[in-house]
């Protein structure tokens, strides 16, 4: 396994794509980015021809693995028909009553294509419910490349005027932006306080920082914001893209028993097709029905609403989440003892089947995270087993014990070896 195919595609991208990747933080893979010609379940395999192990998952919608055959079947049969149209058709809200279905406070939603375009949508209509324009977010946490969020990402920028995270982003804008600590009870009473005085709109929350470290909420933190939020007349929003239908059919309010005014969904809820939604109660929602504006051409797009709704239709049996909750447990006691026979190697934090290794000094973050994992994360490529390089991990149904096993033993002779 030479990864020599890899490398030369990497190199040919390079001279036509910008960083020679789709999405920037694939370049951070070392050696380099590893290309495939095929995916099937829980493996990937390259251009060389050699099976990985795959525990990145498309960065986490795959659930149900690669090519679930429910899921492309939904959407062959709908391919036949059409791809995109300018009309309505019966997908839009076939998927929406799906989804509605599942979440605990879904009284009505709107459809997108991202993440980051679904995250705009919520705090537009957050701050046209609310006539304030102020967004509360947490130190550390990822809500999309976005300029009006992608700021307050040093935990030192708590309680701050917020700075851009990168070259090229307005400033301007960050003054829209109150940064405070997840899980600081107290900060979060004295910020929303003075929502009125802040003009606070929203509250902008990843009830897991999936991005951050895998971290859970605190028993009392997530009930807090929502008391302070009624209190305060600011709208809560749940930022579910990653945890949401990976944790539970229900997302964060069915696993933590609080419901958010909004939640915006993403990545597992179309079974690898693209596909987010904003979800919610009707009354902030309908607000696009007198003004408030949502648009795009591929929203509701009938390909990747038969993949909602399949994927949904799917995720309805108890006996999924069952299984992930199984194989994230396997994979914290066998993959994390062997992290915990070796001294000073670091860790796991889990929550359901979302994972994320955390070096001995506790440092993670979106772009990497320290210790061994640099190490690791070659070692294993080496001995084909897929990582990410900022430490998460993606676990599916398709992955069974004995990849697990076969995973804690690679990880056990990369580790011997560093």
């Amino acid at each position: 396994m030479a990864l020599e195919s890899s490398r030369s595609a990497f190199e040919r991208a390079r001279r036509s794509i910008g960083g020679g990747v789709g999405s920037g933080l694939r370049a951070t893979m070392p050696p380099h980015p590893l290309f495939v010609r095929e995916a099937r379940g829980a493996y990937v395999w390259d251009l060389d021809g050699d099976r990985y192990t795959d525990y990145v998952m498309a960065w986490g919608p795959l659930v149900l693995g690669h090519g679930d055959r429910r899921v492309l079947s939904a959407v062959s049969e709908v391919a036949e028909k059409m791809q995109v149209v300018g009309t309505g058709h019966p997908l839009e809200y076939l998927a929406a009553e799906a989804v509605l279905d599942a979440v605990p406070h879904g009284e009505r939603l709107l459809w997108s294509n991202t993440g980051t375009e679904a995250v705009q949508v919520a705090l537009r209509l957050a701050r046209a419910a609310t006539g304030r324009r102020r967004v509360l977010k947490f130190a550390r946490s990822y809500h999309g490349w976005h300029d009006t969020v992608y700021a307050g990402m040093s935990e030192d920028d708590c309680d701050r005027a917020a700075t851009p995270g990168g070259p090229g982003q307005s400033a301007s804008v960050l003054d829209d932006l109150v940064v405070a600590r997840f899980n600081d009870v107290q900060l979060a009473e004295r910020l929303l306080s003075e929502a009125v005085e802040r003009d606070i709109a929203a509250v902008l929350v990843d009830p897991v920082m999936s991005n951050a470290g895998v971290e859970a909420p605190a028993p009392e933190f997530l009930s807090t914001l929502r008391t302070l939020c009624d209190r305060h007349g600011v709208v809560l929003v749940f930022d579910e893209v990653i945890a949401g239908f990976r944790i539970a059919r229900g997302g964060a309010a069915e696993k933590f028993g609080v419901l958010p005014d909004l939640s915006v969904f993403g990545k597992a809820m179309a079974g690898g097709f693209t596909q987010s939604a904003v979800v919610g109660r009707a009354e902030l929602v309908d607000q696009v029905a007198t003004g408030v504006v949502h648009a795009g051409t591929f929203n509701a797009n009938p390909i990747a609403l038969a993949a909602v709704e399949a994927t949904m239709r799917v995720l309805a049996d108890p006996a999924v989440y069952e299984l992930l909750e199984q194989r994230g447990s396997e994979f914290e006691a066998l993959v994390g003892d062997v992290l915990r026979a070796s001294p000073g190697a670091g860790r796991f934090n889990r929550v359901g089947s979302l994972l994320q290794y955390v070096p001995a000094d506790g440092a993670t973050g979106l772009h990497g995270t320290g210790g061994l994992w640099t190490k690791i994360l070659e070692g294993m490529l080496r001995r084909r087993v897929l990582f990410m390089p900022s430490g998460k991990v993606f676990l599916s149904t398709a992955h069974t014990t004995a990849d697990i096993e076969a995973t804690a033993e690679a990880l056990d002779r990369t580790l011997r070896q560093s």
